[in-house]
């Protein structure tokens, strides 16, 4: 009896489809990894917390309580919401062997220009905050743009560009800012562009607690899914990035992959600080906007795999976190011992991660051979 291939078909659609065990195989290997890992951490963590004096058993007390708290789970879903847009655009790049380290600048700059023209616009509730959200798209995918022509044109790599255009969104917004978008009656810490009206604004799940776009994060995400692991621009993206030179004999052009992954992440980096701009500040504003989500971002994808179902987890898990900090304060533990405790459960995932892949490698090699050579005694 012989088997009838199925498309993808060759060597290198052999190894990005897996077989069903295969990919069951490796699934359970990383979510075994990654569970030890966080165990590890957790150890780690309650040694560090000892040496410096603080009840581990206390601080695991704390939160323990805390997950309890239905206010302290919507609060942790509220502070996921960010980091999962940003980790999903991290993850998008990652999947191209692209490593997108500007999801901070696009992301701000995307966030200005949707608050900006959601300002000036008046259209009926949905159609106003789809077109801010368009804008939003729009605009992290021309900053991210900047690099795509970089790395194809001009072949920079797009670590160099991209932390160097974050230095420049961040000069460039503030001009805008200042001398274009600022509504100048407000004056004093909380100076913001113009409030978007009504109609231009996101309802909350839970009043005061939880926006829609963690509903919108989840659909994102989903996509994310179907579109990388289900569609055949997925098989394109992840050839591309498994080896352009296999890629591009299959007839997939790797630089027209590089630049549509970019402006994909781009385009899901502007939607970070949405939940902000649509539901809660209505604005853009240097103190109301929250920073540093791009950089997060990256350790949360990694820390997901890069994976959908894992960068959800991962960043419910650092909402919940940055959720219990105020607790753990009030417990003795400063927050810097939190941010610490994320760094600890990054780096041990990953070190355990690395291990677990390089010793199924080691494991599909010698399986390879041994067929291999069944194959030549036959």
């Amino acid at each position: 009896m012989t088997e009838t291939a199925t498309a993808p078909s060759g060597p290198l659609a052999k190894i990005l489809t897996p077989s069903r065990a295969s990919g069951l195989r490796t699934s359970g290997t990383t979510l075994a990894s990654s569970l030890l890992a966080v165990i590890i951490a957790l150890g780690i963590s309650a040694v560090m917390l000892f040496i410096t004096g603080k009840d581990p058993v206390t601080a695991f007390t704390t939160i323990i309580d805390t997950a309890q708290n239905t206010d302290k789970l919507l609060e942790m879903m509220r502070r996921a919401t960010p980091l999962i847009f940003s980790a999903t655009a991290v993850a998008i790049g990652f999947k191209m062997n692209l490593f997108n380290i500007g999801v901070e600048g696009q992301y701000l700059f995307a966030a200005l220009m949707a608050a900006e023209a959601g300002s000036h616009l008046s259209l009926p509730g949905p159609l106003h905050v789809a077109a801010i959200l368009a804008v939003a798209l729009i605009s992290g995918a021309a900053w991210a743009g900047i690099s795509a022509f970089l790395k194809v044109r001009k072949n920079i790599h797009e670590v160099i560009s991209t932390i160097m255009l974050n230095y420049i969104a961040l000069s460039f917004i503030q001009w805008l800012f200042n001398s274009f978008f600022r509504d100048d009656s407000v004056e004093g810490l909380n100076i913001k562009t113009t409030i978007i009206e009504e109609s231009g604004r996101l309802p909350d799940l839970v009043e005061g607690r939880l926006n829609s776009m963690f509903i919108i994060a989840l659909v994102v995400v989903a996509i994310f899914w179907v579109v990388v692991y289900r569609s055949t621009f997925g098989f394109k993206l992840r050839a591309s990035g498994f080896n352009a030179t296999a890629a591009s004999t299959a007839g997939i052009s790797a630089p027209k992959m590089t630049v549509i992954a970019l402006l994909l992440s781009g385009a899901v980096a502007g939607l970070v600080a949405m939940q902000s701009v649509l539901g809660e500040t209505h604005a853009y504003g240097p103190s109301a906007t929250p920073i540093q989500l791009g950089f997060a971002g990256i350790t949360v994808a990694l820390l997901g795999r890069n994976h959908p179902v894992g960068i959800v987890i991962a960043a419910l898990l650092f909402g919940f976190l940055d959720s219990t900090s105020a607790q753990l304060q009030l417990a003795d533990v400063p927050n810097s011992i939190v941010k610490v405790m994320q760094a600890i459960i990054v780096l041990t995932v990953v070190i355990v991660n690395e291990a677990a892949v390089r010793r199924t490698n080691i494991k599909t090699a010698e399986r390879a051979r041994a067929e291999l050579a069944a194959g030549s005694g036959a």
